[in-house]
């Protein structure tokens, strides 16, 4: 074994020669980098949501429905029956159901249907509903005009609200092969309770200097 072998030279310290200030300056830049990452990766899962959202829309995945904002241009002889279903979850204490169990509609035919909600409670609270529709293929054909989900209901104590929804069921249905046995879809609606609104702040009045009236 050769004397090189034997005593081999000390590893050089990273950057060697570059002093306690370049040091310094390559751990601040490390810590930036870092900073930068952990800043992005969170920006990433706030950015996943809307995009999670945009995809469901987009594919009716897992029972979403679309948005329409016009009926369609043709309406055909296929018939479908429609269920509606409402729950209340938690401790709301709200009654909601439809004003109808199920409905036949035609496809391509525009339908409005209606909700009741009532407050039992002796105090105002609110609600924000939402949905989705099985069996979940058919989101990609269920498209509302107008809908209450998502929106924020504050009822009285005792107050009695009546909601609609504006839907079709989209004519491309028949043009998915996969769906030629679909001829019922349930849409289904849950009602949580969410916190009220914060009370506006209102700056206090300054008091008085001493000596004026």
């Amino acid at each position: 074994m050769s004397a090189s072998q034997k005593n081999p030279p000390p590893n050089p310290p990273p950057f060697a020669g570059e002093g306690r200030e370049g040091v310094r300056r390559r751990d601040l830049a490390v810590a930036a980098g870092c900073g930068l990452f952990a800043a992005a990766m969170v920006g990433a899962a706030y950015g996943a949501v809307p995009l999670y959202n945009w995809f469901c829309r987009a594919t009716g995945f897992n029972g979403t429905t679309q948005v329409a904002v016009s009926a369609p241009a043709t309406i055909l002889d296929r018939t479908m029956t429609v269920r509606f279903d409402a729950n209340v979850a938690g401790s709301l204490p709200w009654r909601f159901e439809p004003d109808q169990a199920s409905i036949k509609v035609k496809v391509g035919e525009v339908v409005t249907v209606g909700y009741t909600v009532t407050n039992e409670s002796s105090r105002a609270t609110f609600g924000e509903a939402s949905y989705n529709v099985t069996p979940p293929n058919a989101g990609a054909y269920f498209s509302k005009i107008n809908c209450f989900c998502f929106s924020e209901q504050r009822l009285e104590p005792g107050e009695k609200r009546d909601l609609t929804v504006v839907f079709f069921v989209d004519p491309k249905l028949a043009q998915d092969s996969d769906q030629d046995s679909l001829n019922t879809i349930t849409l289904s609606y849950t009602m949580y309770a969410v916190r009220p609104p914060e009370p506006p702040h209102v700056e206090a009045a300054p008091a008085p200097a001493p000596g004026r009236s």
